[in-house]
């Protein structure tokens, strides 16, 4: 299974409405995805968390039809 770069990136867009989203399709299958995302929602957070609330957001998403995402997550200042 796929998604659509489209599709993820309005799912983070919805998680973190303030973010700016850069999605990259790194395989060219709709499945291994990079993700930067910069957003307020990371001020004073450890990466680790930033990362897992990402997780969080995508759940549903990283036990399905996406296989591999990795995160770039900066936090925006305020």
């Amino acid at each position: 299974m796929a998604i659509a770069q489209s599709d993820l990136q309005a799912r983070i867009e919805a998680a973190f409405p303030d973010a700016e989203v850069t999605i990259t399709d790194l395989a060219g299958d709709g499945d291994h995805y990079k993700a930067r995302i910069v957003s307020a929602a990371f001020n004073g957070l450890a990466r680790v968390r930033q990362h897992q609330l990402v997780n969080r957001a995508l759940a549903d998403l990283l036990s399905g039809p996406l296989h591999a995402l990795a995160l770039e997550t900066v936090a925006k200042d305020a």
